[in-house]
């Protein structure tokens, strides 16, 4: 199942797989609610998911699926880049992480690699599981835990805490928990902090 909410990036990718044999688009989807839909009804080997989608999160929906199918391959394909993104999507469950940008032949191998079972590592997250391996330092963001990127995320956007309560359906008083964790974790003192080093580091759009 492909999901993003740009009908370009589908039909690009859906061009790439009708190429060859042994991988088949089963379904479609431009929003996370929209793709836990298809889940439950369409028989699927794995699912090629964006994380900027309209209605919530890549990560909530990645993190659903793993609840739902905790075998299901996910592959994140995303236009963020893979250094930044590639870490915490991972450590939330996905299968593997590609940029958009990357040539059909990089598309397809990703996608053959977690399909067949297998972790698909690419450059920039070996040398990253590479350095944590050898006890290299984090840069700041990567020091979080996949929801405290989230909310930072969410908050660096431009987001208040009552709206990124809402939209991960908690309290209040639990995002103001997450942001306190992630200006401490993050050596920053406030919101604006948060964008721009969000900014300078290529997480936002």
């Amino acid at each position: 199942m492909l999901v993003d909410d740009h009908h370009i990036v589908r039909a690009g990718l859906k061009e790439i797989f009708a190429a060859v044999d042994d991988i088949v688009v089963a379904a479609e989807a431009a929003t996370g609610s929209e793709a836990l839909e298809l889940m439950k009804v369409v028989d699927l080997d794995g699912v090629l998911l964006d994380l900027s989608l309209p209605d919530r999160s890549g990560l909530d929906v990645l993190r659903r699926m793993r609840r739902e199918r905790s075998n299901l391959p996910v592959l994140i394909v995303s236009s963020h880049s893979e250094q930044q993104y590639a870490g915490p999507v991972v450590r939330a469950g996905a299968s593997g992480y590609i940029a958009k940008a990357s040539s059909p032949d990089a598309i397809l191998a990703a996608t053959r690699v977690v399909l067949s079972g297998d972790k698909y590592v690419g450059p920039s997250l070996e040398q990253q599981l590479a350095a944590a391996g050898r006890g290299g330092e984090q840069v700041p963001h990567e020091r979080l835990t996949t929801r405290e990127f989230e909310v930072f995320k969410k908050l660096a956007e431009g987001r208040s805490v009552s709206q990124v309560a809402r939209e991960f359906f908690v309290s209040v008083k639990t995002i103001s928990t997450h942001r306190t964790h992630v200006l401490v974790k993050m050596n920053l003192k406030s919101n604006g902090d948060l964008t721009l080093y969000a900014i300078r580091n290529g997480l936002v759009e």
